[in-house]
């Protein structure tokens, strides 16, 4: 059976069959099961109100810390420091993706932005005292790299998987990774927890469940590089890194010879940007806003973690039967309303928080996953990496207005309610434009088998 890659193989080099496929997707799983501990331990749970209390240690009386002589309320500095991560990302991926088409070789580059974030994970052991500033460097340079592993990772998809299995292995990667997300936070919760057990104080405590993070991302690394393998491609072009820019430009016009593909990434870039803020920021809201301890976090996350692989997976199965793109435009409903709620939800009350928690589980995993099987199948022939980018600049790339958002929302009114509430337009918007995206139409107009669901 055809793997669905369209670059060019030479004639002693025969596509895998079906053994050699299902070996890949296990391989291609296991990249979710290492990084998604970084974005559940680190982005989600620990980093927002770790680096935050470590920013008002360093506030001036007024409340402001000055990175480079600017202004900056202590607790708008993760969101600030997401932002510009984002924007940092958006100038490398563009080459990461060129590189990857014009070589073939996604394994070195997966390999390599996989390994720079998980060091300055690692590295984050270090936090403490008032280093606000070694905090948001060393967040802007994990969460970059993360975003440009990211753009290797899903080009391996349709690569990997026929087009009626996309949704399916889309879903199960991401099923892997909160599987890991949900393992690692129970043995954060002991750690902190039990912290005076162990000798240790809470803030090594919790540099220590920062650090581990880094660890475990790049120790399963390992399993997707043994697995997953580069396919040759056809000679010749620029170089790859000397010609990054140019190529996403390239890729930008070619998109507009596929205008619907265009529309899809437009609404996902929506959406999308109000998933990834409400991931990076809960945490903040909880502890900040809301008054909930670092115990009642860790374990709100951890169910989100624990039904996020059941809903990851349910969603999957709704989309087989009702299609990926009613499945998602439902979804978008669902964390409309999850805002709204959060928006009214009382302090000191975890039960509710935990409703909520439970809520976002079970539609996150599935959101993103079919996302990505929906996009996988709008993508022409041959472009995979490089579309694929330009995808991941909508993923991560391009999630800078939402923090941005949220962090100027509390600068100007103090208060992190407000901020999330103007968090709504993206998930409204966002629908508006998804639903007015013909998916079969596109499908076809990029090239591509038209599956009888999707």
């Amino acid at each position: 059976m055809s793997t669905g890659t369209a670059e060019s193989t030479g004639p002693a080099e025969r596509p895998p069959g079906a053994a050699d496929r299902l070996r890949e997707q296990r391989g291609w799983y296991f990249y979710d099961f290492a990084c998604s501990v970084y974005s559940t331990s680190v982005l989600t749970v620990f980093l927002g109100p770790y680096l935050t209390s470590i920013a008002k240690a360093a506030a001036d009386a007024d409340g402001f810390v000055h990175p480079l002589g600017i202004p900056v309320r202590a607790g708008s500095l993760f969101a600030y420091a997401v932002s510009v991560s984002v924007v940092v990302a958006v100038l490398v991926m563009p080459i990461a993706g060129a590189a990857a088409d014009r070589t073939g070789r996604k394994k070195p580059l997966l390999a390599a932005a996989a390994y720079v974030g998980a060091t300055a994970t690692a590295c984050m052991f270090f936090l403490d005292g008032e280093r606000y500033l070694l905090g948001a460097f060393l967040l802007i340079v994990a969460n970059a790299s993360i975003s440009v592993s990211m753009v290797l990772y899903n080009a391996y998809l349709p690569q990997i998987a026929a087009p009626e299995e996309r949704d399916a292995v889309s879903s199960r990667g991401w099923a892997f990774g909160y599987t890991s997300g949900a393992l690692v936070l129970v043995l954060n919760l002991v750690l902190y927890t039990g912290h005076d057990s162990f000798g240790l104080s809470e803030s090594d405590a919790v540099r220590i469940c920062l650090a581990s993070a880094g660890v475990w991302w790049g120790a399963f690394t390992l399993v997707p590089l043994r697995r997953l393998r580069d396919r040759r491609v056809a000679p010749g072009g620029d170089g790859a890194v000397g010609s990054g820019w140019r190529q996403l430009m390239a890729t930008l016009r070619d998109m507009r010879r596929h205008p619907l593909t265009l529309s899809f990434l437009l609404a996902y870039l929506v959406y999308n940007d109000g998933i990834q803020t409400v991931i990076s920021q809960a945490s903040v809201y909880g502890s900040e806003e809301l008054g909930l301890d670092q115990t009642t976090l860790i374990t709100a996350v951890l169910l989100v973690q624990v039904l996020a692989v059941a809903g990851a997976l349910g969603m999957g199965r709704l989309a087989r039967v009702y299609g990926a793109k009613r499945t998602i435009l439902a979804s978008l409903v669902v964390w409309t309303l999850i805002l709204a709620c959060a928006y009214l939800l009382p302090a000191d009350a975890p039960v509710f928080f935990y409703s909520l928690a439970a809520a976002i589980g079970l539609v996150l995993g599935g959101s993103q996953a079919l996302s990505r099987s929906l996009f996988s199948h709008l993508v022409p022939r041959g472009k995979e990496a490089e579309y694929f980018s330009a995808y991941e600049m909508s993923d991560r790339g391009l999630s800078w207005l939402g923090p941005l958002v949220f962090g100027l929302g509390y600068q100007l009114t103090g208060s992190y309610r407000d901020a999330l509430l103007s968090l709504v337009i993206f998930f409204a918007l966002g629908s508006v434009l998804l639903a007015r995206v013909p998916v079969r139409a596109a499908v076809a107009a990029a090239g591509n088998p038209v599956p009888d669901r999707i």
